[in-house]
């Protein structure tokens, strides 16, 4: 299988944005605003400030996705790279697609002489997707996430 790796454009939009609505249902059983969903997509892909997404190819169609953000570190006076919204298709998994979305984008952090480093969070009942991060050399962070949400009520 050939795939391809690289930055998204508007066009990806409508997939990226279906891609986060299945892992939303998959990961928290969650439903999310479709419009909402949408428009904060495109709010990416139209404003490299919030971050960029870079998705996997495979016959013809995005298979695979994640999105980077930004954090300001002033301790080390450099960016963290935030992975986030990281999805493949069921039918595109264990076929190594989130490795080589990941490396592609850890060897551009690291080119890079602006970025610190790369951070993601991942749900503490999704093992299977810490095994895959411990795999590929992401350690546990001394923090815990705390957070106050104003739009998705849990």
């Amino acid at each position: 299988m050939d795939i391809q790796i690289r930055r998204a454009i508007l066009a990806d939009a409508a997939r990226i944005a279906e891609h986060n609505a299945a892992m939303a249902r998959e990961t928290e059983n969650l439903e999310l605003d479709r419009q909402r969903l949408r428009r904060g997509v495109e709010a990416v892909l139209n404003d490299p400030a919030k971050g960029f997404y870079t998705v996997a190819v495979a016959d013809g169609q995005v298979v695979g996705q994640m999105m980077v953000t930004f954090e300001w570190s002033d301790w080390r006076n450099a960016t963290f790279w935030w992975l986030q919204s990281v999805y493949v298709q069921p039918e595109y998994r264990r076929r190594g697609i989130y490795r080589r979305l990941y490396q592609h984008v850890l060897n551009e952090a690291k080119a890079r002489k602006d970025v610190c480093g790369v951070r993601l969070y991942v749900s503490k009942e999704n093992v299977a997707a810490q095994r895959v991060y411990e795999r590929l050399g992401l350690k546990k962070a001394l923090y815990e996430m705390c957070e106050v949400d104003f739009v998705l009520r849990r």
